[in-house]
């Protein structure tokens, strides 16, 4: 099995989506976990555009990367879904990890009313799972 953790700044919305993306597409291939590097609140518009994949996550914890540092925790590849920056300072993992980086736009920055910013993650979703599947398709 394939161990998988993705991270963004408060996995609050695109290593949650990435997550959630992978364990569905993916099958019993895949071990995903996500995780931020200052943990936040789950993203309600996150929620509600799974939905429309027929992925319930709304009582998902938002968890620290740095907790699963600590704890020892050993993955195949550690992918930042956030900018180059902050992808940076992501610490390095024990064991024959790789790394990948994605660039996503953060959901955070989203202005407009509730229906403009739901249209605006929703492009985030389909860039990410577009990404998901190639990767399934590369380490399948």
């Amino acid at each position: 099995m394939v161990k998988v953790l993705f991270v963004c700044i408060h996995n609050s919305a695109r290593s949650q989506i990435a997550e959630a993306l992978l364990k569905k597409y993916g099958g019993d291939h895949f071990n995903v976990q996500s995780a931020g590097l200052q943990p936040g609140l789950l993203n309600p518009l996150t929620v509600e555009i799974l939905k429309e994949e027929d992925i319930d996550i709304a009582g998902k914890e938002t968890q620290s990367v740095f907790d699963l540092f600590k704890d020892g925790k050993l993955f195949n590849y550690v992918i930042t879904v956030c900018d180059e920056g902050n992808s940076q300072r992501c610490p390095i993992f024990p064991g024959q990890t790789k790394r990948i980086h994605w660039s996503f736009e953060d959901p955070s920055t989203f202005q407009g009313d509730h229906e403009a910013q739901l249209a605006k993650i929703r492009h985030v979703k389909e860039e990410i799972k577009i990404a998901v599947l190639a990767f399934i398709a590369q380490t399948a």
